[in-house]
């Protein structure tokens, strides 16, 4: 055999344990990080997603919960990974400001943008201003007059500092001048409890984790940050046709570390697109009042990237939160 013909034997064989290699991914149990408590957005669209995504693969797809720092733990747990396609992230919209909250701080940066991919965006809503029905106020116009009349008096409760119940919150006070105590706590879940429980006094939420305890009227809705009225609760005005210009959208997308290979990306892509359309995984999320609102890697890069700069911005803004 020449050279040439056992050169052209090598690549063969390097190629075919190359393919085979690629096609053997996944061959055992894959963890879905929810860098946030039980009973909050992400897990809402995370739990019915890994589902989706464990019939579409052939394997275990398992929740982690792993809450802390708005999420920064488990995104950063996520971040650092081994790029294998074993561990992925259901992060909300908070990625794009932890690592800016960080700087602002002084704090040593949990993870960075650039070590995480997107590979799909499931939802995107608008944040709700959220008070228990057994309130004095009836509507936000009572709301905003009783914050501004008594400064500090009122506090609201947040996922934790800079996160996506954060940060809607501080651009709302920004805008309407007046003073609300902020009372972080590790996720969703455990903030609407201290609505629920009167520790706190307001929230700003996806619709998804607070719909149902509308529909039981044991909250009420005020506004929300979105543009137009929402198809869960189309009686809710939005604060622009209030005349007060903000928007804050909380998402929930899927990322994996950014070296993880594209041939496994690819594969999670085409899964999570079947996910997307997987009619159990449609009914649980519109039942939670968050509309199925899908992006695939490539636009859903754009639009973080967008996201991530305007974010910063905000959080520059809001400066330093202790």
């Amino acid at each position: 055999m020449t050279i040439s013909r056992v050169l052209a034997f090598m690549g063969g064989c390097f190629l075919v344990a190359s393919v085979f290699g690629q096609e053997a991914w996944p061959t055992r149990p894959i963890t879905m990080v929810v860098p946030f408590p039980p009973g909050g957005v992400a897990d809402t669209v995370g739990r019915p997603v890994a589902e989706a995504l464990s019939r579409n693969l052939g394997q275990s797809v398992i929740v982690e919960n792993k809450p802390g720092a708005g999420g920064g733990i488990g995104m950063a747990a996520v971040a650092k990974s081994k790029p294998d396609g074993y561990t992925i992230l259901m992060a909300l919209s908070s990625i794009s400001i932890i690592p800016e909250a960080d700087k602002v701080v002084g704090r040593e940066q949990s993870f960075q943008l650039n070590q995480l991919k997107p590979i799909a965006r499931f939802t995107a809503d608008p944040t709700v201003l959220v008070v228990r029905a057994d309130s004095p106020w009836k509507d936000y116009k009572s709301f905003v007059a009783a914050m501004r009349a008594n400064p500090g008096k009122y506090n609201f409760g947040s996922s934790g500092n800079y996160g996506t119940m954060h940060v809607p919150m501080e651009m709302l006070k920004a805008s309407e001048k007046f003073y609300m105590v902020h009372i972080p706590y590790t996720g969703a879940g455990p903030a609407i409890v201290g609505l629920l429980g009167g520790q706190v006094d307001a929230i700003a939420t996806g619709p998804s984790s607070i719909v149902q305890q509308i529909k039981a009227g044991k909250v009420r809705a005020l506004a929300h940050w979105g543009d137009g009225r929402l198809a869960s609760m189309p009686e809710v005005p939005s604060f622009k046709e209030m005349g007060v210009k903000i928007e804050f959208s909380q998402w929930a997308g899927l990322f994996v570390p950014s070296a993880t290979p594209d041939y496994i990306t690819n594969k999670l892509r085409e899964a999570a697109k079947q996910a997307s359309n997987d009619e159990r995984v449609r009914s649980v999320i519109n039942s939670a009042g968050s509309p199925i609102q899908y992006m695939d890697a490539p636009e859903f890069k754009v639009y973080w990237d967008k996201e991530s700069a305007q974010m910063g911005d905000v959080v520059r803004k809001i400066g330093k939160v202790e």
